[in-house]
């Protein structure tokens, strides 16, 4: 068994069946930021700007994430007025609890 899979193994994160997730927020370095994106847009719809300041990130670090995650299908857009807001998707609904498991290690890693 490698590290990896001894470290999956403790977190309880080999049962997930995600495995899209599990590589999005695992298997990349961008996995907290995207993280931290993920939990304001959960809370309520954010443009990127309001992204941006609220996290106080670079809004083309906030774009690259964006861009991301609408390719794996985890959030959608839709404009309102003369700005486009993100909502999770269904997709992304129905793996929130896996979300949940990957995103309490990905913080504590």
């Amino acid at each position: 068994m490698t590290s990896l899979q001894k470290t999956l193994y403790a977190w309880n994160l080999l049962e997930i069946k995600d495995k899209e997730l599990l590589n999005f927020l695992v298997g990349r370095e961008g996995g907290k930021t995207s993280i931290m994106i993920l939990d304001l847009i959960l809370q309520k719809p954010y443009n990127k700007n309001q992204l941006a300041r609220q996290l106080g990130l670079d809004y083309n670090t906030v774009t690259y994430h964006i861009k991301i995650m609408c390719a794996h299908n985890y959030i959608t857009a839709e404009k309102f007025e003369k700005s486009v807001f993100y909502y999770p998707t269904e997709k992304f609904n129905k793996v929130h609890d896996e979300y949940t498991l990957l995103k309490e290690y990905v913080l504590n890693k």
